[in-house]
């Protein structure tokens, strides 16, 4: 059954990106039962003054429309419960309930993705690595992702579109805006290469900052490793790498031009913190098939576990299992484990936050109650701690400080 319209519903009613809408459906088996439920005298779930008169102010039929209008465009729309959607999002936090695209969304349904990101000021040390390393890896299978800025993004992609390799575009606008307006004239190529154009934002959302970290999440989680070709200090792709760590990516960055530039703090950052050093594609590729073969044979460990039940292990429990059991690289958490100064530009209820954690990982509601807050305060804190690189996200709505 095609549930996009009820997903596309609690979008409308809750907000894009909100994640008030997982905890909603943590109530429910499905967002048709979510819809009906929500829409009756007696819902199972708490709504306040706010999300009470959405649900009654935003008619099924105003999805349905929008939905047909986006079909009419030729913008593609999946959700959650879609066949078509990224396995590699479904178990982030607040994953995107609903995805909107133009191109071939296909192009993820493979084992081999990288995220590549970097400056939008390169220079040409950082341009041509990013060309080449980009290059050769999708001429090897990988599928090159990217958030389509100026600079090394463009590159990156655009390295994979010439030779007729398909690379996925995450926006932090709708995939029908034009921006930045320098790259307008490279969509083309991209879509003639089995390319795609992604955003959890609505078709016509025009560029807001605040779009960007949360897009951040989704670029990092969609390549199986992510690449830094060059970051400063406080550059937007630091915080994707760390978002990357997070999900248990494995990260690698290419060694700076010149050790004492700040154009490449970033860089000397990530490799400090147990960031592997990129040398060529191959050392990519590496990482990719070694964290194959760890689900592999965790996979057959957790099959052999099952003796005495002739059931094989389902797709869901195998993206389950994925996802609570590989451990990210030792180098790195070793060196995760050893810091303790939280960043000066935390603002005070997030440092209570992080302090709370110090001590170990707590359940969501476990820790705002000991704080006080409100969970739906709790949650947007914890994202942009999550988004700073300071806690990260453990299945179950557990969370934990990154040391």
């Amino acid at each position: 059954m095609d549930e996009t319209k009820y997903w596309l519903w609690l979008n409308m009613v809750f907000g894009t990106g909100n994640h008030r809408i997982w905890e909603v459906m943590s109530f429910y088996r499905n967002a048709e039962k979510a819809y009906v439920s929500l829409t009756s005298d007696s819902p199972a779930v708490s709504l306040n003054e706010n999300e009470n008169k959405n649900v009654f102010g935003v008619p099924l039929h105003n999805a349905e429309a929008f939905l047909e209008n986006c079909r009419k465009r030729g913008i593609g729309v999946i959700c959650y419960s879609s066949q078509e959607y990224p396995a590699q999002l479904r178990h982030i936090y607040n994953p995107p309930s609903v995805l909107y695209y133009k191109g071939n969304i296909s192009c993820l349904q493979t084992d081999i993705t990288v995220t590549a990101v970097g400056t939008r000021k390169a220079d040409n040390y950082s341009l041509r690595a990013a060309k080449e390393v980009c290059s050769e890896l999708s001429a090897r299978g990988a599928v090159i992702v990217s958030g389509f800025a100026v600079g090394i993004d463009l590159a990156c992609s655009m390295a994979a579109a010439e030779i007729g390799r398909p690379t996925a575009c995450v926006m932090g606008c709708g995939v029908d805006v034009d921006y930045p307006k320098q790259n307008f004239a490279y969509r083309d190529t991209i879509l003639a290469a089995g390319g795609v154009f992604i955003s959890e934002f609505p078709p016509g959302t025009q560029p807001y900052a605040p779009n960007f970290p949360k897009r951040n999440r989704i670029l990092a989680a969609l390549g199986k490793a992510a690449v830094v070709f060059q970051a400063g200090a406080k550059s937007g792709s630091v915080i994707t790498a760390n978002l990357a760590a997070g999900q248990g990516r494995d990260v690698l960055c290419l060694p700076p031009a010149d050790i004492f530039s700040g154009e490449y703090a970033g860089n000397i950052k990530l490799l400090r913190d147990g960031a592997l050093p990129m040398y060529d594609a191959s050392d990519v590729m590496e990482c990719i098939t070694e964290r194959k073969e760890q689900l592999s044979v965790r996979y057959t460990a957790k099959a052999a576990s099952s003796a005495g039940n002739d059931d094989d292990l389902s797709a869901a429990d195998y993206m389950t299992y994925e996802s609570d059991n590989i451990p990210v690289r030792q180098e790195r958490t070793a060196t995760e484990q050893k810091r303790t100064e939280l960043p000066d530009d935390l603002s005070e209820q997030q440092k209570r936050i992080a302090e709370a954690l110090g001590n170990g990982a707590l359940h969501a509601d476990e820790l705002a109650q000991g704080l006080g807050l409100d969970p739906s305060e709790l949650m947007t804190e914890l994202t942009e701690l999550e988004i700073f690189g300071v806690v990260r996200s453990l299945p179950g709505k557990m969370f934990e400080l990154i040391k």
